[in-house]
């Protein structure tokens, strides 16, 4: 439905990954690398999918991860998102680049609100950021890590001419799209409203946002840059984009309270492992109480299930809340929610457990 309602630019911006998009591909077939070996004969007439992540306790086991252009998908996407998120009293993680400020979602009613932060031009850009989601009063900032440049997306880029400007092809196509045009265009196309506050008056479009944050990222950023944002933020910290086991060992010591084991969806380094691989040394490593999320490639309520059983403390979802969200909005990802609820569920009691913390290894042949 998504996939149907969107133009090619939008839709190819959301499903492409890196270069040959072998990590694309390989997100999925990780989930085929091991075998479910369920229970019989076990009273699972009720199955509690509830998680508690950072002291919090919440009715399911998964957050929405951090994702940029939800306006271009939907109308106020982001808020659509939170609210959904809100309603299912799970995590919603919000993106630098989303199409509204962190203090929009803010006002969401019962949210448990996320910030996730991209390192663009100095300190004193960043600590604004930071500032923003404190005054926010997010719960916890995401620091993303595996973006010291910008992932070659060559699919997506065949779509513009230079930079962020559409090409003639793809603006036919998309007047191809009225429903698209009626709800998102509108309204005018939207920026990125947390980073425009960095540039002057008159260059606050969407185009020009963008193209600035690509040359403001930050490549020289290191473990020193990571103790600086501990000391500017109170709140959780973690850090997005972990795939080294090494790195979560050093994260672990630097004092963080977790990490997401990720491969930016395959965006980012093409050829980089997929988190579920190492999901059980990365356990190992850090003990039963170190939260590990985990993201990249999940698209059914038994991925989720089988990365809990491997280990993860919970699981964010990106493309799966997106595909809700440009077929029809907060009513989109609430029905992505109960599909995704749905299979969990089922999965548990085929498997003979009732409990997402009774989890464990014994789950599979």
């Amino acid at each position: 439905m998504a996939l149907h309602r969107l133009p090619r630019v939008n839709a190819e911006y959301l499903e492409g990954g890196a270069e040959e998009e072998h990590t694309l591909r390989e997100n999925r077939e990780a989930f085929e690398s091991v075998r479910f070996a369920p229970r019989v004969l076990r009273d699972v007439a009720t199955v509690d999918l509830g998680r508690t992540i950072f002291g919090q306790r919440h009715r399911l086991p998964f957050g929405i991860a951090p994702t940029g252009f939800n306006g271009l998908l939907w109308h106020q996407g982001d808020q659509a998102i939170a609210r959904a998120a809100a309603q299912a009293n799970i995590p919603f993680c919000q993106s630098t680049v989303s199409n509204q400020t962190v203090s929009d979602c803010a006002g969401v009613k019962g949210l448990t609100h996320w910030f996730q932060l991209y390192l663009y031009g100095d300190e004193s850009t960043w600590s604004r950021l930071i500032a923003d989601a404190e005054k926010a009063r997010c719960q916890a900032l995401v620091l993303t890590v595996d973006s010291p440049v910008h992932g070659h997306r060559e699919w997506d880029r065949r779509n513009y001419r230079s930079g962020f400007t559409p090409n003639w092809s793809s603006k036919i196509d998309m007047l191809c799209h009225p429903r698209w045009m009626w709800q998102v265009m509108r309204h005018g196309l939207p920026s990125f409203p947390n980073l425009a506050q960095f540039l002057p008056e008159g260059q606050r479009d969407l185009y020009s946002v963008a193209t600035w944050a690509l040359s403001h990222q930050v490549p020289r950023a290191d473990w020193s840059t990571l103790a600086r944002v501990r000391a500017l933020w109170p709140g959780r910290l973690l850090i997005k984009g972990v795939g080294h086991l090494e790195d979560i060992r050093l994260a672990r010591d630097a004092g963080l309270d977790g990490v997401v084991l990720s491969n930016h969806g395959g965006r980012q380094l093409d050829r980089a492992i997929s988190p579920l691989h190492h999901l059980r040394q990365a356990r190992q490593l850090v003990g039963p109480d170190f939260t590990l999320l985990v993201d990249s490639g999940f698209r059914r309520g038994a991925d989720i299930i089988q990365a809990l059983a491997m280990g993860a403390t919970g699981v964010l979802l990106g493309r799966a809340m997106l595909y809700g969200l440009a077929a029809g909005g907060y009513a989109g990802v609430t029905r992505a929610i109960e599909l995704l609820t749905a299979e969990m569920s089922r999965t548990m009691a085929l498997l003979g457990v009732r409990s997402v913390d009774e989890l464990n290894e014994e789950v599979f042949a």
